[in-house]
């Protein structure tokens, strides 16, 4: 047997491209050797009287386009006419798949006569697809030519429900997978601009309801496979994701810096999904015209503004342009027509995107174009394709030349579902829901599409975004107060999330330090609009009951502020939030141990209430009981009274046994369990620790924060070496990115007071030492 070509780095010859499509070829050569030789063993070239004909060897899928990869699998079928020998079929498949498993092959196979499989093609789209690339590699071609001129015909001849199947499937991989312009972790393959719509997109035009251009698509999908046989080389194994870890050294070997292949990669899906949408639209208007019941139903243009008609009917229409050129060249139009598309949920034309952006002149930045840009902006979720349209036909840079910076580029924190670019977008439609709670919604939408504009460039995005705001709501005619609030949303779009999840927001000094940064309702407002849609765009984490209800609550406090509240009294905080009932202390004093634990319902997890005799430690040690029980913090504050300890703790978990938790504690308090035997361990691949003290004004205790991988007993070890240095933890805050946590824990003395420079100097040595 011939022996399959090496799986090693892309080819270097000629250009990496060439390279790589030439060993796309010959690995699939090498396969059809094999296989081929394989059957040439078990039907000699005389050939069987029983099988010498009437049997074949496909390629379906990948392998029957030509398209290897170095770890893809190989998809055959042993098809048969329906009179041959059962026992026969059987026999020459056990000797066909064994040698090939043998010699390393991924290989997915089946055993169909022709009956079966023309029945499953026409059950299965799936199966119908692959047959449409299929090739002989050995045995009767003859019969696989009838076969695929047979499956092509039922293929047409059931176009309408494939065309459902296909639909359905379609928004099932983009709920999934998400966009390959805009997805964080891309999936080249099942991803919405991926290789499975390319495929999906020529199985349309099979159909011939519809047509596409074909050649730009497999130039595209020539693109993506390329970086998917360089990634299945840099990971070792076959795989569709384009990990962030491997973005580096994929770009390595294509010989581009990781930014590059990640535009490259976008644009290339960004394309192929915009090719993909006009396919779609037009075959459902072709649907929706042999669906109509007159002539007068059918496709007609109704006026909807000077210039601008919908072309089509509801279900299947568009917006298109029906002024003559001298209209197609005022600027206004484009901004016009796009926020009556987004606005009634319509496409705009691909044609008119493209002529508004060849003949349009530049904008005229008066009241009218901020009118129609606001009208936009707040348009709701029609605002998604249409801004996509006309960012492909490049009309979003000719008004924003800033976006090219943010366009396609992926963001740095784990927490993002999307791109910059897409992030921003989605801000805009989510700030629709919040523009009743605020006096200027047209500020709030603006500061929404701008909040990221500093991505990408050195230094704090949100700083150096802040002038760039400024400058462009200034370049669109609007007032300068107007930019400099836009510019102040900017600069402080994450002060609220910030605060509430790494501060200890009912400490009245925090809503105090707020207060002097927003400085009246109106802003607060609208920062606090920003900051839900910005979080609700960002991923579920960002947007969970816990985050929210902690951002609601700082808000609560800071408009308190703000109005003048005379009860804040920072200096009497000890700890204990007035939103909660302190335990009665007289009463439930549970077992001998005088141990309690109560559980209640809390931001959709639950709120742990514990009590127990005040002792040396004993903060350290209840948390590293939570952690033996399994729980997962997100806070925890404790006071001590009448000789008692009360701590209350935070977690996500809805589902917490009271009794477990209690067990745990008590066995712990007890002596029962070594804590440092069981939690204090090395953290595997987490090297540097940061470890830092937060200088800031007003504070009633000394600020802590940590920043390392998430480990068991994380908060154990820290309260652990603040207790050996003499510090005692008043309240913790933890925040989760991935793997990587922070927590910040707010410190005081004996006293109770903020601990002096040297001592708290003191602590933060001692927990670099416990996390090292």
């Amino acid at each position: 047997m011939n022996a399959l070509p090496p799986r090693e780095g892309p080819p270097r010859e000629g250009t990496p491209r060439e390279g790589l499509r030439t060993a796309r070829q010959d690995r699939t050569l090498g396969v059809d050797r094999l296989v081929r030789s394989t059957y040439v063993d078990l039907v000699p070239s005389g050939g069987d009287a029983r099988i010498g004909s009437g049997v074949a060897v496909v390629a379906v899928g990948g392998y029957g386009r030509g398209e290897l990869t170095p770890f893809g699998d190989v998809d055959i079928v042993l098809v048969h006419d329906d009179d041959v020998a059962t026992d026969e079929v059987a026999r020459l498949a056990e000797g066909l798949w064994y040698p090939l498993w043998d010699a390393g092959l991924r290989l997915d196979h089946a055993v169909r006569s022709a009956r079966e499989m023309r029945e499953a093609a026409r059950g299965d789209f799936k199966v119908a697809m692959g047959w449409l690339d299929a090739r002989a590699v050995a045995g009767d071609s003859g019969l696989v030519l009838r076969l695929r001129s047979e499956v092509l015909a039922d293929w047409r001849a059931g176009a309408r429900a494939a065309v459902d199947d296909l639909r359905h499937d379609r928004s099932r991989r983009q709920q999934r997978s998400g966009w390959l312009a805009y997805a964080a972790v891309p999936d080249l393959k099942e991803s919405a601009g991926g290789l499975r719509d390319a495929v999906v997109l020529r199985a349309l035009v099979a159909t011939w309801l519809v047509d596409a251009p074909l050649g730009e698509v497999e130039s595209l999908r020539s693109e993506l496979l390329d970086v998917r046989d360089v990634l299945h080389v840099a990971a070792g194994r076959g795989t569709d994701r384009l990990d962030p870890q491997l973005s580096v050294d994929v770009a390595s070997l294509l010989e581009v810096s990781p930014a590059e292949l990640q535009v490259r990669v976008r644009d290339a899906g960004r394309r192929l999904d915009h090719v993909g949408r006009l396919t779609w639209r037009r075959l459902d208007q072709t649907l929706s015209l042999s669906a109509s019941r007159s002539r007068r139903d059918r496709a007609r243009t109704v006026q909807v503004a000077p210039g601008i008609g919908r072309d089509g009917d509801e279900v299947a229409g568009e917006i298109v342009l029906t002024g003559g050129p001298g209209a197609v060249r005022e600027g206004l139009l484009a901004l016009r027509a796009a926020a009556l598309a987004a606005t009634a949920g319509l496409p705009l034309s691909p044609s008119a995107a493209a002529a508004l952006a060849s003949s349009a002149t530049e904008v005229e930045w008066d009241e009218r174009a901020r009118r129609a840009l606001i009208d936009l902006l707040t348009a709701g979720p029609g605002l998604v394709d249409v801004w996509h349209e006309l960012d492909v036909a490049g009309l979003v840079e000719r008004w924003l030349p800033e976006w090219s910076d943010i366009r396609l580029r992926g963001s740095s924190s784990p927490v993002h579902r999307y791109t910059i670019d897409r992030h921003s977008i989605e801000t805009c439609v989510l700030a629709g829901a919040q523009m009743r709670s605020v006096e200027r919604p047209d500020l709030l939408a603006l500061a929404s599409l701008l909040h990221d504009i500093g991505k990408g460039r050195p230094g704090d995005h949100s700083e150096v975004g802040a002038p760039m705001a400024r400058e462009i709501v200034l370049r669109w005619g609007f007032a300068p107060e107007d930019a400099e609030v836009v510019g102040e949303l900017v600069r402080w779009h994450l002060l609220l999330p910030t605060v509430a999840t790494r501060r200890d927001i009912e400490d009245p000094a925090t809503a105090v330090s707020v207060a002097e940064i927003v400085r009246s309702e109106r802003f607060l407002d609208l920062l606090a609009a920003l900051t839900r849609a910005d979080g609700a765009a960002t991923s579920s984490e960002a947007r969970s009951r816990w985050r929210r209800g902690l951002i609601d609550g700082l808000v609560e406090k800071v408009r308190a502020v703000l109005q003048g509240d005379t009860d804040i009294d920072a200096e009497a905080y000890e700890g204990w939030p007035d939103s909660q009932p302190f335990p009665d202390l007289t009463t439930g004093r549970g077992a001998g141990d005088g141990v309690r634990v109560d559980v209640a319902a809390h931001h959709g997890g639950s709120l742990l209430t514990i009590v127990a005799p005040d002792s040396p430690g004993l903060l350290a040690r209840v948390a590293g009981a939570l952690a033996l029980a399994g729980i997962d913090l997100q806070s925890l504050r404790t006071v001590t009274r009448e000789g008692r300890a009360v701590s209350m703790w935070e977690t996500p978990r809805p589902d917490v046994d009271r009794n477990l938790v209690l067990e745990r504690v008590r066995r712990v308090l007890a002596g029962d369990v070594d804590l440092d035997l069981r939690l204090d361990r090395p953290a595997k691949g987490d090297d540097d620790p940061r470890v830092r003290l937060v200088s800031r004004a007003h504070l009633t205790a000394t600020m802590l924060e940590v920043r390392a991988l998430d480990r068991r007993g994380l908060i154990y070890l820290v309260a652990r070496a603040a207790h050996a240095a003499g510090a005692s933890i008043r309240s913790a805050h933890v925040s989760t990115y991935g793997a990587e946590v922070r927590e910040v824990f707010y410190l005081v003395d004996g006293s109770g007071d903020p601990l002096d420079p040297t001592a708290a100097d003191h602590v933060r040595e001692a927990v670099v030492s416990a996390l090292a």
